[in-house]
């Protein structure tokens, strides 16, 4: 059964989309309306091979989905005949807690579960749930999916995801680990064992989702049994502006010298830190590698620090999983730096990692194993693609319906 689905990533002031043709998984179009509520909104977007920007003030997001829906019926740009032809929308949702641990159908009970969420992701779930609302509204008929970024991590211990302070604090507000970038990395994890050959869930895998936000996982059996973010994606790794792992008593530190509110920490943890709090220049490792090779000390020093966070990391979980049989770099500095994923698999060769230098230079966005012929362990590049997972997903889920 053929079936066109709309993906949807709502975000505070934007909707990225992608269109997909399932199962054939032809995408068919792809955009991003940005500025919402603001003076001038914009919409990018891409119909076959042809590119469209619409610039107007759009005030909400409902405004948004409808343009969205709009282009993408404008058959003059070869879009779709009308609105029917769109046979389900599957939605990116941040955060799921304990209540999802796979994907769903939306109903009113769902929604409500989303919204009752807020209190774990302030930032995602509230434009999530404005997405789901928007979509519903718009298109009654049309089957709903809930794709969570957390669900994919509900496989984990309870030795794993439980903090070590009162356990009362899990028991009333569910203080706990969550993860997050589910999505991806179980996408990159199902095509990391075509690549080896091997059933999923005979699969040992250490994935390294390292965007501008950044995660890893611990794979075994194809299923997730520790990550590095945690309540919050805070948690972890160095990322492009969150401080990862850091001495929690420096929060009460700040606050006591400094006198600052806990949203004045929460802001500066957040949005201050990791590798543009270092360089002092940005949060894009572009121009901090950049900056670095033109002798910049704070950015040499930045680089240093994300890629030594990580080289603990696949230790730590190399010890964890016992058998991996792969090292898997995604995401936008994963999939494009060959200096992070160098320096990160240097000196690794006694725990089984051994990169190939010359392989791995200047690759950027391409699936190859860049480990030398006899690494006992696999080291891959795999481009990321969220979006066509929660098409997959969503596909699932309503074509039996």
């Amino acid at each position: 059964m053929s079936l066109k689905v709309l993906v949807l990533n709502s975000g505070s002031s934007s909707i990225k989309f992608e269109l997909f043709e399932m199962p054939s998984e032809k995408r068919q179009a792809r955009g991003l309306l940005e500025k919402i509520g603001e003076e001038q909104s914009k919409l990018t977007y891409t119909i076959g091979d042809s590119k469209y920007t619409i610039d107007q003030k759009v005030a909400d997001h409902g405004q948004g989905l409808r343009l969205i829906i709009d282009a993408l019926t404008d058959q003059s740009k070869g879009g779709l005949k009308d609105i029917s032809e769109i046979g389900a929308v599957g939605h990116r949702v941040v955060h799921g807690g304990e209540a999802f641990s796979e994907t769903v159908i939306i109903d009113d009970k769902v929604q409500k579960a989303v919204e009752e969420h807020i209190q774990l992701a302030p930032l995602h779930n509230p434009p999530n749930l404005l997405g789901i609302k928007v979509a519903r509204e718009l298109l009654p008929n049309v089957p709903q999916v809930a794709v969570f970024d957390t669900a994919y991590h509900q496989t984990m211990p309870a030795y794993a995801f439980t903090y070590p302070i009162p356990y009362e604090l899990y028991e009333q507000l569910r203080v706990r680990r969550y993860g997050f970038h589910g999505t991806s990395h179980r996408y990159v994890a199902a095509r990391a064992a075509k690549i080896l050959g091997r059933k999923l869930e005979e699969t040992n895998l250490i994935t390294a989702h390292l965007g501008n936000g950044a995660s890893m996982t611990a794979i075994q059996n194809g299923k997730s049994i520790d990550t590095t973010m945690g309540l919050t994606p805070l948690e972890g790794l160095i990322m492009g502006t969150r401080c990862g792992d850091i001495e929690p008593a420096i929060i009460a530190f700040l606050a006591r010298v400094k006198d600052m509110p806990v949203a004045q920490i929460d802001n500066l943890l957040n949005k201050k830190s990791g590798m543009l709090g270092v360089s002092g220049l940005s949060n894009d490792m572009r121009s901090v590698e950049q900056a670095a090779n033109e002798g910049n000390t704070r950015a040499a020093l930045a680089l240093e620090m994300y890629c030594y966070r990580i080289k603990k990391y696949v230790g730590a979980y190399t010890a964890a999983i016992g058998n991996v049989h792969a090292l898997v770099f995604t995401a936008g500095v994963g999939e494009n730096s060959d200096v992070v994923r160098e320096r990160v698999c240097s000196n690794l060769q006694n725990i089984g990692y051994k990169i190939d230098v010359e392989k791995n230079r200047g690759v950027r966005g391409k699936e190859l194993d860049i480990a030398t012929a006899d690494s006992p362990i696999r080291i891959l590049i795999i481009p990321t693609n969220e979006e066509l997972m929660i098409a997959q997903d969503t596909y699932a889920l309503t074509a039996k319906k």
